[in-house]
Parts: C-alpha cells; sequence; structure tokens
C-alpha cells in the first residue's frame, strides 16, 4: 500500500500543524486544534456611534431575561398585548403569550406612515443588469394586491402555500402576502429538483404554489415552470399555481389551475387587512436536512420569530437609517428570511437582492454591485469568500468599496486564513467583522460579536448574544470551561423552532434527547479562556457544502435510485474552497457497467434528484463498504479514507479487510 501517497494527502490537508494525539491519550469530546491570538477591537469611531456601544444589554439580560425580551418585542406594533411572556415546559416554547400583530404590518404598514415612506425598502439587480427599486410605499401596495389576489383564489389563514422562485422582489413580495393573511409560506430552494420540490409540497400539504416561468443563473435559464409542472403532476392537492413572468420563456399553462401573477394582481384593492395573528401562529416552515432521507419542515410561528430577527438584525449590522445592506443568500433559505427580507425590511431598512452567481458575467459582479448601489454592509459566506480568495485580490481592487463600514459571515465557521483576506481585500483593514452563528433551527443569529462593543478574533464567533444562554458541554453533559466539547442552549429564545411539521416525536429525539432538558445544536465547538466560542462545525452527518447543510442520506438515496447502483454510502471531507467536499463511495450491482464512464451519469443522476449543489465530487466504485455484522455502514471509516488520515477501530466490521482494499483504491483513483 502506498503509504508515502496517504502521508502526502495528510500534510496537503491539514491546516492546524497540531501533533497526533500521544497513543492511550484520553480523547476531548470534540478535539480544538486551532490556536488564534490575533484580536481586533472595535475602532474609537465605529465604537461612538455604534447601536451597542458597552455592555448594557448583557446585563440587563442577565438580570431579568424574560423582562429583557419583552422590552425587545414593545418595539414592535402589537393589535394587542401579550399577558404572559414565555410559557417554558421543555421542549415546547411560546413566547409573548395572548399577544396579536401582523408580521407583514411590522415590516410595512408601520413605515409607510412617517419618513420612510418613499425610502428604498429593497434594492434588486438581476442577473442580466436590469435593476428595479421598491420604495415601501411601493412595496405595501405590492404586498396588499397580492394578498388580495391569493384571497380570491381561496388562500386563507392557516394555509399553507408553496413558493419556488428565482431571486425576485416579488419573492419577498410573496412571503409578506403570504404572512399578511395568515397563510403558511414554506419557501422552497430555487435551485432544487422537481423531485425536491414535490417532497416538500407533499410534506406541507401545500394548496398553492408560486413559481416562476423561469431565472437565470451563470448565464442560464432555470427551467423552474417546467420543474414546477413534474412536482405538481404527483401533488394532488395543489389547486393553483400562480407563475411569475421573469423573462419571456415559454412555457406551459393549465387552463384553470394556472395563473399568471400579473393577472392575478390586475384589477386588485391596494389596500388589504393584515390578519391578527397570536403570537404563536405560524408564520412559515422551512425544509432543511436531516440524519435521516426525509427533509424537516421546521417550524416558525410569529411574535418571538420577528422579536428576534428585528433586534440581532439591529445589533449585530449596527444598522442605521442610511445603511444600504446586502446579504447574499438566497430566500430558500433561513438566511434570505430572517437578514434579507423580515429582520431588515421590520427595521426599515433598505435591503439588496440579487439574483445571480458572483462570478456571473465576471469575478467581479458583487463588487461591482456594492460599489453601484453604495452597500454600507456586506454579509456572505465563508465559501464565497474562499472563492473570492481563490481568484484573487485584483477583482475587488477593480472597484470603489470605500462605502462599506461593517462586513458579515455566515454559514459555517470561518477560517482565520479566509476572515484575515476579508478584513484586508474587502474591509480595507477598517470594517468590523461579524462572525455570525446561528440555524434554521434558531431562526435567528445567537453567537456574534456587537461590533461597537467586542473584541473580534479571526475564526471565532466570539459570544453569544444578550439574552442566549448557551454552552459547550462533555459528553455527559457537563460544562466544559476550556476545551471542546458539544454546544447546547440551555434557555429558551424568541426565535427558536417550534417543531418539526407533522413529527413532534421527530422534534425531541433530534434535539432534546442527546442532553435531557437543553436544545443539543449538533455542532461542535470549544470556548477559549476568554469565553470566546469557536464553531467545530457539525457532529452527525450532515454535510455544509457551500454554505448549504445536505444530509447524507440524501444524497445516497438518490444513488441508489439509480439503475445500476447496489448501495451508496456518502461522506464529507475538507474542501479549501466549498467547506466541504461530497464523497460518494459505490457499489455497482451484479453483471452492470463498472466503466469509469459510468462516473459522470452518477453525478448527473443526483443532480436530477435533488440538484447540482448536491453532485458529488468523487465517486468511488468498489466491491464492499465496511459494515458491521449488524449490516451498519461505518461511515466514520470512510470519512478517515477520504481525509487521509490514520483509519480508526476496525473491530466490529464483518470483514476488516475491506478497509485496507478500499484505502488502496482510492489513493490510486486520486493520483
Amino acid at each position: 500500500m502506498p503509504d508515502d501517497k496517504g502521508a502526502a494527502r495528510r500534510k496537503k490537508r491539514s491546516a492546524s500543524g497540531a501533533a497526533p494525539p500521544a497513543a492511550n491519550a484520553p480523547e476531548p469530546a470534540i478535539a480544538a486544534l486551532l490556536d488564534e491570538n490575533r484580536l481586533y477591537p472595535p475602532s474609537p469611531e465605529f465604537a461612538k456611534s455604534a447601536q451597542v456601544r458597552d455592555d448594557a444589554l448583557y446585563r440587563e439580560a442577565d438580570a431579568d431575561l424574560e423582562a429583557f425580551w419583552a422590552s425587545r418585542a414593545a418595539e414592535l406594533d402589537w393589535f394587542v398585548k401579550w399577558h404572559k411572556v414565555l410559557d417554558w415546559n421543555v421542549p415546547d416554547a411560546k413566547w409573548f403569550v395572548g399577544g396579536k400583530l401582523n408580521v407583514a404590518y411590522n415590516c410595512v404598514d408601520r413605515h409607510i406612515r412617517g419618513a420612510r415612506r418613499n425610502k428604498a425598502a429593497i434594492l434588486w439587480v438581476g442577473e442580466p443588469g436590469d435593476r428595479r427599486t421598491l420604495t415601501y410605499w411601493d412595496l405595501y401596495r405590492e404586498v396588499n394586491r397580492f394578498a388580495n389576489g391569493l384571497k380570491k383564489l381561496g388562500v386563507k389563514k392557516g394555509d399553507r402555500v408553496a413558493v419556488y422562485m428565482p431571486m425576485v422582489p416579488e419573492l419577498a413580495i410573496a412571503m409578506l402576502a403570504c404572512a399578511r393573511i395568515g397563510a403558511v409560506h414554506s419557501v422552497v430552494f430555487g435551485g432544487f429538483s422537481a423531485e425536491s420540490l414535490r417532497d416538500r409540497i407533499l410534506d406541507s400539504e401545500a394548496k398553492v404554489l408560486i413559481t416562476a416561468d423561469g431565472g437565470y443563473r451563470r448565464g442560464t435559464i432555470l427551467p423552474l415552470k417546467h420543474d414546477a409542472d413534474e412536482a405538481v403532476k404527483q401533488c394532488p392537492l395543489i389547486e393553483h399555481v400562480v407563475v411569475f413572468k421573469r423573462g419571456d420563456f415559454q412555457v406551459h399553462m393549465k387552463e384553470g389551475r394556472d395563473h399568471w401573477w400579473h393577472r392575478i394582481v390586475d384589477g386588485q384593492s391596494d389596500d388589504c387587512w393584515p390578519e391578527p395573528m397570536d403570537s404563536e401562529d405560524l408564520l412559515f416552515t422551512l425544509y432543511t436536512s436531516g440524519t435521516t432521507g426525509k427533509p424537516k419542515g421546521i417550524v416558525h410561528t410569529t411574535g418571538g420569530y420577528l422579536t428576534g430577527t428585528t433586534a440581532t438584525t439591529k445589533w449585530v449590522f449596527d444598522l442605521r437609517e442610511e445603511d444600504v445592506y446586502f446579504c447574499t443568500a438566497d430566500c430558500g433559505w433561513i438566511t434570505g428570511h430572517s437578514y434579507i427580507v423580515y429582520g431588515p425590511l421590520a427595521n426599515g431598512a433598505t435591503t439588496v437582492m440579487y439574483e445571480g452567481a458572483p462570478d456571473w458575467p465576471d469575478k467581479d459582479r458583487f463588487w461591482q454591485i456594492v460599489e453601484e448601489l453604495g452597500v454600507t454592509i456586506f454579509y456572505t459566506a465563508p465559501t464565497a469568500i474562499r472563492a473570492f480568495m481563490k481568484w484573487g485580490p485584483e477583482w475587488p481592487a477593480k472597484h470603489r468599496l470605500t462605502s462599506l463600514r461593517l462586513l458579515g459571515s455566515v454559514g459555517e465557521p470561518i477560517n482565520p486564513e479566509a476572515w484575515m483576506w476579508y478584513h484586508k481585500h474587502i474591509g480595507a483593514e477598517t470594517c468590523p467583522i461579524v462572525d455570525t452563528w446561528w440555524q434554521t433551527e434558531t431562526g435567528m443569529i445567537l453567537i456574534a460579536p456587537l461590533p461597537g462593543v467586542t473584541v473580534a478574533r479571526p475564526g471565532s464567533a466570539t459570544r453569544p448574544l444578550p439574552g442566549i444562554v448557551a454552552d459547550v458541554v462533555d459528553e455527559k453533559g457537563e460544562t466544559v470551561d476550556v476545551g471542546g466539547g458539544y454546544l447546547v442552549l440551555r434557555k429558551p429564545w424568541p426565535a427558536m423552532l417550534r417543531g418539526i411539521w407533522g413529527d413532534p416525536e421527530r422534534f425531541r429525539q433530534n434535539y432534546w434527547s442527546r442532553f435531557p432538558g437543553v436544545y443539543f445544536t449538533g455542532d461542535g465547538a470549544k470556548r477559549d479562556k476568554d469565553g470566546y466560542f469557536w464553531l467545530l462545525g457539525r457532529v452527525d452527518d450532515v454535510m455544509n457544502v457551500a454554505g448549504h447543510r445536505l444530509s447524507t442520506m440524501e444524497v445516497e438515496s438518490a444513488l441508489v435510485d439509480h439503475p445500476s447502483v447496489a448501495e451508496a454510502a456518502v461522506v464529507g471531507r475538507a474542501h479549501e474552497l466549498k467547506g466541504t467536499a461530497i464523497v460518494a463511495f459505490v457499489t455497482i450491482r451484479e453483471g452492470r457497467e463498472h466503466a469509469a464512464a459510468i462516473l459522470d451519469d452518477l453525478k448527473e443522476h443526483v443532480v436530477q434528484k435533488i440538484g447540482k449543489i448536491a453532485k458529488p465530487d468523487e465517486i468511488i466504485l468498489t466491491a464492499d463498504l465496511p459494515k458491521t455484522r449488524s449490516g451498519k455502514i461505518m461511515r466514520r471509516l470512510l470519512r478517515d479514507i477520504a481525509e487521509g488520515k490514520a483509519v480508526g477501530d476496525t473491530t466490529t466490521l464483518a470483514d476488516p479487510g475491506v478497509i485496507a482494499r478500499l484505502k488502496t483504491k482510492y489513493e490510486d483513483q486520486e493520483s
């Protein structure tokens, strides 16, 4: 076996430089290898005018958690005030009990009564270069007209509405219109396949689908209506499909079922009274991958969610009236919900929506937008930052980025090298960087710097925000004061998920069973001697690929669906650009083609089943997979092979020899 290849690969992939643990040394719950001591305090000029300038918020929250969040909720407009701040019966939380409000009213209506009436709410840039500006008055009228159009189709409070659209203003309008009339929206990322859309429609029991004739991505047309038609064929509950005309794309419109958006709103009144919603009424469901093949419909409600996202948008991004805020996420993910639509609009901010890719038509597209729109706050993923690094500093250097005053990072831990590049080449070594940690399930940012207060460290999300009680624990659930372990949340927070749609037992099992009485995030973390948190990634089989959380089981299911595949096991390995690369070990059926040509076919099959983001980077054809005697595939051993590490304990394998064969095959294929 070529040991020199394995050694070279281990050297190449190791970023820590740490020595391996000594034989028989006790292992921590999660290894914490990164040691980063560079400090970046806020400048006196920034701190002087920041929204948060001292530790008063932390002290207020520590003194009385419920009173603290009640004060934040009071900054919203309520139709009926709550009579109880928190009803907490693990794992079920109810926030602002008895209160009634409407999210769309808070995001739109209250701003048109004053100076913000003619302020830009959404600045939109399409990939081909088309642009639109919607003021708060424009947004108010468009939301109301579309809400009335939905009501004309029979949509009412509590109905589920699926949304499958490109990043156009109508996506935000659709979300707000649903919120206005009390319908529950479920946004599905436009890059997902027809089958993924179908599964989410079926699970949420949606009766209406909102889509578009198409969209643009890297100069190609996304066939959204075509994929929607394929999905709806197997969704008997869908009564209506509303189609926004993004371009002049030829699509099939089914008589009686399909309706053009512009015809739905034509003639509708721009006055639609917002439905008073109980604080705990559903606002949306959003599907995220789990450790099993079935996606989880994360449930978020109204009052607590809006309280948390509104407050954290203001604190973390130091939001000011004149800011132009650009979050590069898609509204198909939670970041787009919380920090493109609801958080910024509830604060009366100007939020930028961009339809396309960061490298189309060239690798300076983001910087062109920043310069031309005068963006002051820029929030993106470490995946994108690593791409910027790969492309080189000459691309941002082509543009004047002096309008920027704050940078943010979201989606996965940011490595110090990327942090420093971001700081130097985008922030000109003057912009604070807020590295944020949160999840689809948390709804809002939970761990992040407050840019006017916190001394930043490259690679650390720093401290839990005021009102958030986070901890790092060992296998027994006991606090790890300094070192690595499991990240948990010991107290409820307003925007927390209220369950998994249709599966309360899965909700309890996934988040509350590992450490009874506390929420287990599924992430590893370390806490340093100064109390700063450093995120170490997932501890289960969910992969974070280019900022997207994907289940290994979903990719495996797509591979096994191929007629030539008998079995598949998928793991992730570190990737310098995407964060995690997908590596699939595949067993071909007897008598089927084993030639290398099948590899491309398998990859494209995954694209058809799930979408391009799930396309495997590597596929290893193998006669055997490492299994226990009970038939369980030992994915941790496959992960060791893919990472070029020494393979762990193999004593439970039915055939220990399979590991040696796999290592040889993997090393030979890589070479």
